[in-house]
């Protein structure tokens, strides 16, 4: 009789063409998708390929994004953006994704992923495509070279973290507040580099990109890959993104066995309050009621894990009818082209720019450390993943994370306050 497989291990042995695979393994895998971009992809890997004389193995499984350092605002960034320009059509890549957005948000709208993929990118917050039921996760330029010259890549078979959570989350409290309870919980390395999946029926019951929200900060934890179950949530988002209904029949094997081997966490949504994470660690979190009254400059709605048509839905209905505090400036880089057109159509940029907001480009921006940085002494709250010091402006700003419906929040107050109070 065969062991039962956690999701992870299911996608692994796929990969690695095996009928079943254990924690520990050391196995070759076959990459389904390699990701890349500005900043990670060309300029870094052309100088090596040319060196070898190599070829990338199947062009058609890659993807390039620029999204780093658009829109270029320097030489050195123009040169960058220029190379990458040049080298894909030098490689002649068929995916090119150039300035239409943050490539962990841009590379599921745009059909490329699809339960039981086995994937690899060239950023840290490559778990993000684990919201579909596949193994994503973020390598080294090294790593990617042997990816994208042999289509291979070796790994150890991880052990599974299952996070579940029950109950039903409160108004105004959302998938980045979960993700900063399980950090404060867990610890910066509570991932171990191994696999986390996320479980239980407020999981099943969030939208696709809240999914996407919880496997980017799987980053956060230390993951390797963070993963959820694939369910008709999945399959719905990814047949109007184009994907075949053909390529998707296979849906209901994407998913943990029962008995599968994990090591198990559970969660009470009933008691969670919009969390706020102090300055300098995801790591620093807790209540908003610790941080209440905490005086703010900058609101700041960006990046791959607060910025998606969701965040921007969150946030406009925070601030529908009000105005951002005259101490206050409210800044919002939507995270996709797309999203942002959609939330055009719809209302909810209007909502956004009557509130007084800042529209920014569709890149990385302040989160990379790019463009949108805040100045010299700044308190901000940010919908991003990350507020290490110095990441996104000199080391004397002060960054708090917090969900979008939070820092909008913190932007019509004018310092950290419980968003369920002006939702109520």
């Amino acid at each position: 009789m065969k062991t039962p497989q956690t999701l992870a291990q299911k996608v692994i042995a796929r990969a690695a063409q095996k009928k079943s695979v254990e924690v520990g393994e050391l196995l070759n895998c076959q990459v389904d998708l390699a990701m890349f971009h500005d900043s990670s992809g060309p300029r870094r890997l052309a100088p090596m390929l040319d060196e070898l004389g190599a070829q990338i193995w199947d062009k058609n499984k890659v993807v390039l994004v620029m999204d780093h350092y658009v829109p270029a605002q320097d030489e050195e960034s123009r040169a960058i953006v220029q190379l990458a320009r040049d080298t894909a059509k030098r490689w002649k890549l068929p995916h090119v994704i150039d300035s239409e957005g943050i490539c962990h948000v841009v590379l599921p709208e745009r059909g490329h992923m699809r339960p039981g993929m086995f994937c690899v990118g060239g950023d840290s917050h490559s778990p993000t495509g684990g919201a579909f039921g596949s193994y994503m996760f973020g390598i080294g330029a090294t790593e990617m070279l042997g990816v994208v010259v042999t289509g291979e890549i070796w790994l150890e078979v991880p052990q599974t973290l299952e996070l579940n959570w029950t109950g039903a989350l409160s108004a105004g409290v959302c998938a980045k507040d979960m993700m900063l309870f399980m950090i404060a919980k867990l610890g910066l390395n509570g991932g171990r580099y191994q696999a986390l999946e996320f479980t239980g029926s407020v999981v099943q019951g969030l939208s696709m990109q809240e999914r996407m929200t919880l496997s980017n900060m799987g980053a956060e934890m230390g993951a390797q890959a963070a993963m959820v179950a694939a369910d008709p949530v999945t399959v719905d988002y990814l047949l109007q993104t184009g994907v075949r209904p053909e390529d998707l029949q296979d849906w209901r094997e994407w998913q943990s066995d029962p008995g599968a081997q994990v090591e198990l966490y559970a969660f009470d949504a009933n008691t969670l309050a919009p969390q706020i994470a102090a300055p300098h660690s995801p790591a620093l979190t807790k209540a908003v009621t610790e941080y209440d009254h905490t005086a703010i400059d900058i609101a700041y709605i960006g990046a791959c894990t607060g910025a998606k048509l969701v965040d921007l839905r969150a946030a406009a209905s925070v601030l529908k009818g009000q105005r951002v505090h005259p101490k206050t400036r409210l800044m919002v880089a939507p995270a996709s082209a797309r999203d942002q057109e959609v939330a055009r159509l719809e209302g909810t940029m209007q909502i956004l720019t009557d509130a007084g907001a800042q529209i920014l480009p569709n890149s990385c921006g302040a989160c990379a450390g790019y463009g949108a940085t805040f100045e010299e002494g700044m308190t901000v709250i940010s919908s991003t993943a990350r507020n290490f010091k110095a990441r996104m402006g000199p080391p004397s700003v002060q960054v708090y994370l917090g969900s979008p419906f939070s820092v909008a929040a913190a932007a019509i107050k004018g310092h950290i306050a419980d968003v369920r109070e002006m939702l109520s």
